[in-house]
Formats: C-alpha cells, structure tokens, sequence
C-alpha cells in the first residue's frame, strides 16, 4: 500500500511517498511560494524518481489544519481532486499531531507552536505515554503568554511559533522551555503519510463532499 502525505498547512509545503515498509520519497520546501504553484510539479517529481505513476498511490493524506487559510484550502482541494480522479480514499491528519509526532519517544511534554498572527498561537499538549502520544488539551489559539500559563513543566517545544515567541518562552519558561532542533520544528509530510496509513487501516476514511479545514479561528475563515 502506497499512500501520499501532502503537508500545505503552513509556509513550509512538502510531499511524501511511504508505503508499509519505508519512506520512499519526500520533497519539503520552506520558502516563501504559493502551494499551488509547486504541488503537482513536486508530485510529478517525487513519483518519476521513485519509478511509480498516480496509479500506484492507494491513498492520500492531508495536513487539514490549523494553519494558513489559504495553504489549507489548497492542500485540501489538491487532495480531494486527486482523491475523486484516482478513485481513493482520503484521510485528514491535525497539523499539530504531526508535530508532536516529529519527537515521539520524548519523556517531556510536548508543545507544538504554530503562529497564527494577531499576536496569538495554535497550539495544543502532548504526552507520550503507553507507546502512543495522546493529546492532553484542546486545540486552541491564545495569546503566547495564556500557552505559558498553561506549561509548568518541562516541556518540548516545535513550530513555527518559535521564530516569533522563541525569546519569550525562554525568558518566561527557563529550564521549562526545551526548543526542538531545526530540523524537527517544521511539519513533514512523510509524518502525514505515515498518521494517515494508520487511520487508513483503521478504516477512518474522510468523506470528500462534507471535509473542510480545521480553522479553530472559524469567524476569520469564514470570513476569507
């Protein structure tokens, strides 16, 4: 089984090609370009690279959210095309879980930190526990100082948020505030492939007429 992660969610834009056994391929790119313009040309890539065709793909996951309006609109209407063309299944993946999921293993709590503009942040705890990470709260967008209020332990920390609220999680948090290195900050789409692969298995299919974004902030997408 072949599945494709698509990651548009934030600036950062990605591709990734895994099946049971490996990841295969994976494109990620953090510049500031349209999604639109660079999806199909690195899904063209990624696939002639890795000798396959869209016909082998047997499923798509998506980044649904939170994150760049925009970039979610795009990432989604890709997918359900491509979906609907090819005649498979969908699944949406929280772009927060796949976050955490980029240090899974860790003893600390950990805190993926999107920015999401007016001076506030998407955000939300995770623990790993059991062999499984499990959200410990809801998805939120507070201001950086409300998340602070939030974390009394030490506490991992990821995303795009940093580049932004960085110094004040430090200052703020001390020895609280653990920082992800670069690498690990920013989404993967080889982690949406992979989250999406199990939901897959587990038959959690998204129905592509009713799916839409996960906003959190739904009076300023309405109004986009």
């Amino acid at each position: 089984m072949i599945i494709l992660g698509i990651e548009t969610a934030t600036m950062t834009g990605g591709l990734a090609l895994i099946d049971e056994e490996k990841l295969i391929s994976e494109y990620t790119l953090n510049m500031k370009t349209t999604h639109s313009s660079r999806l199909m040309p690195a899904l063209d890539w990624i696939l002639k690279d890795a000798s396959l065709n869209k016909n082998q793909i047997n499923g798509i996951a998506i980044s649904i959210g939170p994150g760049s309006f925009t970039g979610l609109r795009i990432g989604l209407a890709t997918a359900k095309g491509l979906a609907m063309g090819l005649n498979i299944p969908l699944v949406t993946v929280p772009t927060l879980d796949a976050l955490a999921y980029n240090v899974s293993y860790s003893p600390y709590q950990i805190c993926p930190i999107q920015d999401a503009r007016k001076k506030e942040v998407y955000s939300a705890i995770f623990k790993y526990e059991n062999g499984i990470i499990t959200r410990k709260s809801p998805y939120q967008v507070i201001s950086p100082d409300e998340l602070i209020n939030q974390i009394n332990e030490k506490t991992i920390m990821l995303g795009d948020g940093l580049n932004i609220y960085g110094e004040l999680f430090r200052e703020k948090l001390g020895e609280f505030a653990i920082f992800a290195n670069n690498s690990q900050r920013l989404p993967r789409a080889s982690v949406i492939a992979e989250l999406g692969l199990a939901k897959l298995k587990a038959g959690e299919i998204t129905d592509l007429a009713s799916s839409e974004p996960l906003y959190i902030r739904h009076a300023d997408a309405e109004m986009k």
